[in-house]
Parts: C-alpha cells; sequence; structure tokens
C-alpha cells in the first residue's frame, strides 16, 4: 500500500516514515502544499496523511483542491489543532479521518487500514488462490492451513500480487507500490524478496505460485493470456 505524507516538521516526517514502512507501506514525503499536489497529480496513493499547518499554506487548501479535481484518495487530517471547528472544516472538506498531534503511531496505522478497507474496491476480508489464502485485514497468510511466517514486506509483496492475480506484476509496479520513492532502481531487492516468498509457499506447497515472466514481470496464479 502506497501512502503520501505532506508534513513540514522534517523529524516527525521521517520518524513517522519509518514507522510506516517497518509495517510495509510504501511511503513519499512531501514537506509543503505545492510539493504535495505535484505527488499526488503524478502518483497513484492508497491513503493520504496530511498536516494542515504548511510553509506555503495549510492542508486544508491542499484537501480543497484534491477533492475539486474529482480525486477521491482518502485523506486523514494529521495536525496539533484541536478545535471542534478546525475538525469540522476538514470533514467537511472531504477529509476521511482527523488525528490530533501528537501522534500515535500505532492508532494511525490503524485508521489508515481501516479507511484504505473501507474504500478500496480490491480489498476483500480474505483473499483465496488454490490453496493459498490471504486476509488483508489480519495481515495473515496460509497455504494448506500453514500460516506463513512472512516480514511486513514479504506480506506486501504477496498482498498485491493476490490482489492482481493472472495479471502480470511488473517490476516498476512493484516498486512503485511497495518501495515507491525509496526504491533504489538499481537494486536487486524485488528478485530476493520473490525468491524468499516463493521458498516460504513451496515449503508447505508442491505448486509454484509466483511464476516469472521473462522480460515482463511475475504472475501469482495462472495468468489471464
Amino acid at each position: 500500500m502506497k501512502l503520501l505524507l505532506v508534513e513540514d516538521d522534517k523529524t516527525l516526517a521521517l520518524n513517522l516514515h519509518d514507522v510506516l514502512v517497518k509495517d510495509g507501506f510504501a511511503v513519499d514525503l512531501a514537506e509543503s502544499k505545492e510539493s504535495g499536489l505535484v505527488e499526488i497529480e503524478v502518483n497513484e496513493y492508497d491513503c493520504i496523511v496530511l498536516d494542515i499547518n504548511l510553509p506555503d499554506g495549510n492542508g486544508f487548501d491542499l484537501l480543497d483542491e484534491v477533492r475539486k479535481s474529482k480525486n477521491q484518495t482518502p485523506v486523514i487530517i494529521m495536525t496539533a489543532r484541536g478545535e471542534v471547528e478546525d475538525r469540522v472544516k476538514g470533514l467537511n472538506l472531504g477529509a476521511d479521518d482527523y488525528v490530533p498531534k501528537p501522534v500515535d503511531s500505532i492508532e494511525l496505522i490503524a485508521r489508515i487500514r481501516a479507511i484504505i478497507r473501507r474504500n478500496s474496491q480490491t480489498s476483500l476480508p480474505e483473499i483465496i488462490i488454490g490453496d493459498l489464502v490471504v486476509k488483508p485485514t489480519e495481515h495473515t497468510a496460509k497455504i494448506n492451513n500453514k500460516t506463513l511466517d512472512l516480514t511486513a514486506k514479504e506480506f506486501a509483496v504477496l498482498e498485491y500480487l493476490t490482489q492482481h492475480s493472472g495479471q502480470v506484476v511488473t517490476r516498476t509496479m512493484l516498486m512503485e507500490h511497495i518501495w515507491g520513492s525509496d526504491f533504489d532502481t538499481l537494486s536487486n531487492v524485488i528478485d530476493v524478496y520473490i525468491r524468499n516468498l516463493r521458498r516460504k509457499l513451496e515449503a508447505y506447497s508442491k505448486k509454484k505460485l509466483i511464476k516469472t515472466i521473462r522480460g515482463k514481470g511475475y504472475v501469482l496464479g495462472e495468468p489471464d493470456v
């Protein structure tokens, strides 16, 4: 899942970035209203976490522009302001949730996941592909009733592949949706994660669920064409 964090406090932004990445999210950072709008224009996000106080305006203005452009990406407003009128203003402009600072990272992650589940057309209580059962809401995966011991990033890769079952998932798609702007294009990290997933899946199943399509990417299950 890919997030945009719009926050001008560099220390807070980096701390939240590290926590969210550790939990399996791909996170892009923006420090201003204008840089946030640029990121939103050129990227697709599962959720936007938005500070109100920005150096070149405020988050309300950014949110207003996003909604007027018909972009319905879920937005969580994150601000030190606690007045009721601010919360009401944010919600009236189209925010999906409101989190006060100081932010509890565990609560923020729970709220992000809840909002994405509520708004995603592909997020299901469980995804079943043959003997594989992935439960995004519980962050668990089983094959032949055996629970897979996956890291947060491994689960994110597997979840993305299952959501696109039968379709070719390119390296670029994985880079953008799992690693975001943190990804080193020269790295072989995707190959490593795919190899680890195959090893863990095949420890409990003889079926080779993840196939490599040379020059294109990967397919989980049988491709459509």
